[in-house]
């Protein structure tokens, strides 16, 4: 990747964390999710071109083992995909049953959903995940639950 690549994916993911705010409602910190054992890495964020009116975003979550995301639902315009890169992730979605999803499967979440559960399923290894969002320009995506 050149020093170019790079520095417009860096633009793109702090543009993708601040304008479209995958952490919004209750304060997100990076010491407080480090004390929930999540750390969350903006990777882009970009208008679709063919879709006016909206951008995809993408993160990464990585869960120590053990490590959790609080409550949240995500904004009545956005569409998520997950991705479990590696280890396992145990996951409820609109208080539907909860389901532990290996390295290599997905979910998706509909617009307005409430994530109940979202987590590493074991206590011993690490876990990662790709969020990757489609929703409003410039919307609030997630909203972290009192």
């Amino acid at each position: 990747m050149t020093s170019n690549s790079k520095r417009v994916l860096a633009t793109a993911a702090l543009a993708g964390m601040l304008a479209l705010g995958f952490a919004g409602g209750q304060a997100w910190t990076a010491v407080a999710a480090a004390a929930r054992g999540e750390t969350v890495t903006p990777l882009t964020a970009q208008k679709l071109a063919n879709i006016p009116g909206k951008t995809l975003t993408a993160l990464t979550v990585d869960y120590a083992p053990g490590g959790a995301s609080p409550a949240h639902h995500h904004a009545a315009s956005a569409t998520v995909f997950a991705y479990v890169v590696s280890g396992a992730i145990r996951s409820q979605v609109n208080g539907g049953p909860t389901a532990v999803f290996q390295a290599g499967q997905f979910w998706i979440e509909p617009p307005g959903s409430a994530h109940g559960v979202s987590e590493n399923a074991s206590t011993t290894e690490p876990a990662k995940l790709v969020a990757i969002a489609v929703g409003d320009d410039g919307a609030t995506l997630t909203t972290f639950d009192k």
